[in-house]
């Protein structure tokens, strides 16, 4: 009969069980004005959609220049010339004859995100680091670039900070 009595731990317990249940619970709800935003921007542009409708695309001229971009940077002989600008005199500065067109700094090899947890409502995301165990910033100015050394014509990869300019054809 003694064992039957709530302990005043196991009822802090259970108190803050309920509590954690009700945070959760207010946490997910559709009312807050975040999604009462959502609903009324997104109502708004169905009415501009049935107003003006989609643009007459008929070319798809940026689609085609998109592609072809992609193609001639996978291609692997593809000779580049590097510059950087010089911030006194506005002048391009040659760095170094490349291969390709560079990579730049914040790009990764595995996607930047993985699901940590998914149910009916929704999923929830966190950050994940690439192979090398790093996680790679969002943005970054700098590239990779795969200089060509002069010497031996051996081709590493060089870091670089300045903004740059990489041209399939000299710059003058």
């Amino acid at each position: 009969m003694f064992n039957s009595i709530p302990t005043f731990r196991s009822m802090v317990l259970g108190f803050s069980m309920v509590v954690v249940m009700f945070a959760f619970t207010g946490c997910f709800t559709d009312d807050s004005s975040d999604k009462a935003q959502a609903v009324a921007t997104e109502n708004i542009l169905k009415e501009a959609n049935a107003q003006i409708g989609m643009p007459n695309i008929v070319n798809f001229q940026q689609k085609k220049h998109m592609k072809m971009i992609y193609e001639l940077c996978d291609q692997e002989s593809v000779i580049c010339w590097a510059y950087f600008k010089n911030e006194y005199t506005g002048k391009l500065v040659f760095i170094n004859k490349c291969v390709g067109y560079g990579l730049p700094f914040s790009a990764q090899y595995t996607n930047p995100m993985k699901v940590a947890y998914s149910s009916s409502s929704g999923r929830i995301a966190l950050p994940q680091a690439d192979p090398n165990g790093l996680f790679m910033p969002v943005s970054s100015s700098a590239s990779w670039v795969m200089f060509i050394n002069p010497a031996d014509n051996s081709i590493h990869p060089v870091y670089v900070e300045p903004e740059i300019i990489i041209s399939p054809f000299k710059l003058h």
